[in-house]
This record gives structure tokens, C-alpha cells and sequence, in this order.
């Protein structure tokens, strides 16, 4: 396995649909804050895959995945239709997220 590569699980919850939790294989959930994982709900494991920077994904670049991932230890997709990461933080700052 290259660099590059990197085993993920992909976990889904029930409380929202399209909303998933992606974090690397071997430190699972350990790394995602409390404070996430109560919002989240109980994670459901959808998949594993072996994840590379080119690897086509519905919603979001790999690039992007792997990053986070990398840095922080979890990556949040959140459903299409409530505007993604950006607008998530952006009702989070005002209060009402």
C-alpha cells in the first residue's frame, strides 16, 4: 500500500440521512471529539475502503477526505441539501447549527 492510501471506515447515522463519519481504519473513533459523536448519534459502519487521493467520491474529493483525516482524524460529510461543511460551521458560529 502506498503512502497515498489509506484504509477508512465509512460510518452512517440514523439521525440523518447522507450525513457520514469517515476516519481512518485503525484509530476508528478515537480521535472524533465527544461533542461530535453525541450530535452524530450511534455510528453505523457502512463501508471500508481502501481510500486514495484520485479515488472518485460521490459528494466530496478524496483529496479532501484524506486531509482531514491526516490532520484532525475524522472527516464530516453532511447531506447535499443542509450546504455542506461550510455552511454547518457557519450556522454552528451563529447559534443555530
Amino acid at each position: 500500500m502506498s503512502e497515498q492510501t489509506r484504509l477508512v471506515k465509512v460510518y452512517k447515522t440514523s439521525r440523518k440521512a447522507d450525513m457520514y463519519l469517515y476516519v481512518d481504519f485503525r484509530e476508528d473513533l478515537e480521535r472524533v471529539p465527544e461533542s461530535l459523536l453525541s450530535r452524530f448519534g450511534t455510528p453505523e459502519l457502512a463501508l471500508s475502503l481502501s481510500l486514495t487521493p484520485d479515488r472518485k467520491l460521490a459528494q466530496v474529493e478524496a483529496r479532501t477526505v484524506l486531509g482531514a483525516i491526516a490532520d484532525n482524524g475524522y472527516f464530516l460529510q453532511m447531506p447535499p441539501t443542509d450546504g455542506g461543511v461550510d455552511a454547518a460551521i457557519e450556522r454552528a458560529r451563529r447559534g443555530d447549527g
